[in-house]
């Protein structure tokens, strides 16, 4: 089956870059003009030339006449794309490779994909996963998810590369939220380590949050024990642990108190906003994501927000 990739982000270049060492991709973005002449994203992924079997277009019913549709858009910008694209989308097999919970709906992207494009087989590829190394040909491992077994199977086939190795999964849910809750965590323990806090505190962190993360998928009806695998345990350690991660940045900016690119997608902060209200409507005890979202949306300082995490009442793991 053919491939499109859709999206020219560094992420969406570098699965484009993956898949084209098995066979032709067309990957779509709005500068394609310049990377197919360039044979390169000199913009967002420079340095990694296209293998000849892949090619830019900034023609997207092009890209979309594939029958595997990979789309690479960031998670606040999905619904919009996908709506205004629809019908060319029908009856395709689409794969959400963005993460994070939409804003006002709390949707995730499968969600998403469902509800616009209801007769598309709608699946999610996530995971511990760096642009860069997926592009140059490092082992990666990621999890492909949909609701139907037979769907993940195929695309699990289809997309898996000698470097790109995929492991199915039913619980898109689950996997849903392992990948937007990291991002949130991940700010939290930048924070943290560029408030000067060390390397106990990002641990504690990363565990506590990882509580969260169970509590949250438990509630949404998703089996806890996938936040065990790659889509959520795998990208938590990834995600706060390098400086490779643009949530893990943004993080070390608020606690170092400095001003942090605002022209830089961090799908973190808008997942944090989103699950905060869920976990207050809800009534769920998720102290580092509303601790996280107080932050980014400047309603405490660094300094309280650690306090009111420290001060909690004392209880059991």
């Amino acid at each position: 089956m053919s491939i499109s990739v859709l999206g020219g982000g560094a992420f969406g270049t570098a699965l484009a870059i993956s898949l084209a060492q098995k066979g032709p991709v067309t990957l779509w973005a709005r500068d394609a003009g310049d990377m197919q002449t360039a044979r390169e994203n000199k913009k967002r992924l420079p340095d990694f030339l296209f293998p000849d079997s892949l090619i830019a277009t900034g023609d997207v019913a092009l890209a979309m006449d594939s029958e595997t549709l990979l789309l690479a858009v960031p998670m606040q910008q999905l619904r919009s794309f996908v709506t205004a694209h629809a019908s060319k989308l029908s009856g395709k097999a689409l794969v959400a490779c963005c993460k994070g919970i939409e804003l006002g709906t709390g949707a995730g992207p499968v969600e998403i994909l469902s509800d616009e494009v209801p007769n598309a087989q709608a699946a999610l590829l996530t995971g511990p996963s760096f642009a860069a190394d997926i592009a140059r040909g490092l082992p990666t491992a990621l999890t492909l998810a949909a609701v139907n077994n037979d769907t993940a199977e195929a695309l699990q086939k289809q997309l898996t590369t000698p470097a790109l190795r995929l492991y199915r999964t039913t619980d898109t849910i689950g996997a849903e939220l392992g990948g937007a809750m990291k991002n949130v965590i991940a700010i939290a323990c930048g924070t943290a380590m560029g408030a000067g806090m060390g390397e106990s505190a990002r641990a504690a962190l990363m565990t506590r949050g990882y509580a969260e993360m169970k509590r949250l998928a438990t509630y949404r009806g998703a089996d806890p024990d996938t936040l065990a695998g790659l889509s959520g345990f795998g990208d938590l350690t990834l995600t706060c642990t390098s400086e490779g991660s643009r949530n893990y940045r943004l993080g070390l900016s608020l606690g170092r108190g400095e001003e942090f690119d605002a022209g830089t997608t961090v799908e973190g902060a808008a997942t944090a906003r989103a699950v905060s209200k869920v976990a207050q409507d809800a009534n769920l005890e998720m102290p580092i994501t509303l601790a996280v979202a107080a932050l980014i949306d400047k309603k405490v300082d660094v300094k309280t927000a650690v306090q009111s995490l420290l001060t909690r009442p004392l209880k059991e793991e």
